[in-house]
């Protein structure tokens, strides 16, 4: 295993297609909800406790051995907005493209078959630690950072936020990072016994509302 696998899985640079996507924030700058390094600190912590503790489980599950088929549908179930359901699955798709080019295995293969629109982004996630001989908590924690990443390099540019701020944002969850990251994993180790009833379900229902509503915006900066 090498661990520079994670710098590359993680950065943003990697062509996975999350640059086009706020998270959720694009539509939270609009409504008043994001303002300023505070409200995006405030926003990013929420998110990360919901739509990034589901993911990072996900991921960390993939990462297991989990059967992914098996994993997709639970993503499906736990996201309940036809928008957010989407996006994963596009999202999906460019990482599947990226992770198969850069570490090609035949479970990436056999899943990119399976769901040829894509499956969900973070069983990609998973499945593509997993092919670079990462460890489920390094699966998580990829997926868990990118929840909270994407919002903030939006808000750069949505608020002409200092970078300097949106990066201090970031380096002050990492205490949380660690814990989401830390919890996923353990539900994920939880599967073999339990079933995929073991993997979180957190909901963030403005979130999902904002999503849907979002999605059919006729001039807005990111596809979500």
């Amino acid at each position: 295993m090498t661990r520079a696998a994670l710098l590359v899985l993680a950065d943003g640079r990697f062509p996975a297609g999350g640059h086009a996507h706020s998270g959720g924030a694009e539509p939270a700058v609009r409504a008043g909800r994001v303002t300023d390094s505070a409200s995006l600190a405030d926003f990013c912590r929420g998110r990360l406790h919901t739509a990034g503790l589901v993911a990072a489980a996900l991921a960390a599950a993939a990462a297991a051995g989990v059967d992914p088929l098996v994993l997709d549908e639970a993503a499906d179930a736990r996201t309940p907005v036809p928008a957010l359901r989407s996006t994963a699955r596009k999202l999906g798709r460019q990482l599947m493209r990226a992770a198969r080019a850069t570490w090609p295995s035949p479970a990436l293969d056999a899943l990119a078959a399976a769901r040829p629109r894509g499956a969900h982004q973070p069983v990609v996630l998973g499945l593509a630690a997993r092919s670079a001989g990462l460890t489920p908590l390094d699966a998580a924690h990829a997926a868990a950072y990118e929840s909270v990443s994407g919002p903030a390099t939006a808000a750069v540019r949505l608020l002409s936020l200092d970078p300097f701020d949106a990066t201090a944002v970031l380096a002050r969850l990492a205490a949380d990072l660690d814990r989401v990251a830390a919890a996923a994993t353990e539900a994920a180790d939880r599967i073999p016994a339990e079933g995929c009833d073991a993997l979180p379900a957190a909901s963030a229902p403005l979130l999902d509302i904002t999503a849907e509503a979002h999605a059919a915006w006729p001039v807005r900066l990111f596809a979500s």
